[in-house]
């Protein structure tokens, strides 16, 4: 996934662990908001992200647990039997 750097305006990529639901693509942050790439994405919500050989322009955002508590235990799930591991923030990217 590529943000944009809020401070420098520079490109910034990752790899990062994702799973897919209902047609959208979940990331989880350890670090919750102390990522510089979860900041970028508070300041900036347009990204770049590849899955497979496709490359998609989108939107990300936070998703907040409290009023879409369905969505984030659904998330949780598929990343513990994906990756063993859910633990985070859980950040939705939106293809366009």
């Amino acid at each position: 996934m590529t943000t944009i750097g809020w401070k420098t305006g520079k490109q910034h990529r990752i790899e990062i662990w994702f799973v897919e639901y209902n047609k959208r693509y979940y990331l989880v942050s350890e670090h919750r908001k102390h990522a510089h790439w979860v900041q970028n994405i508070m300041h900036n919500p347009k990204v770049l992200f590849t899955v497979g050989h496709d490359t998609f322009e989108g939107t990300a955002r936070i998703v907040d647990p409290d009023k879409e508590s369905n969505s984030a235990a659904e998330v949780s799930k598929l990343m513990e039997t994906k990756y063993g591991w859910d633990y985070g923030l859980i950040v939705e990217l939106i293809p366009q």
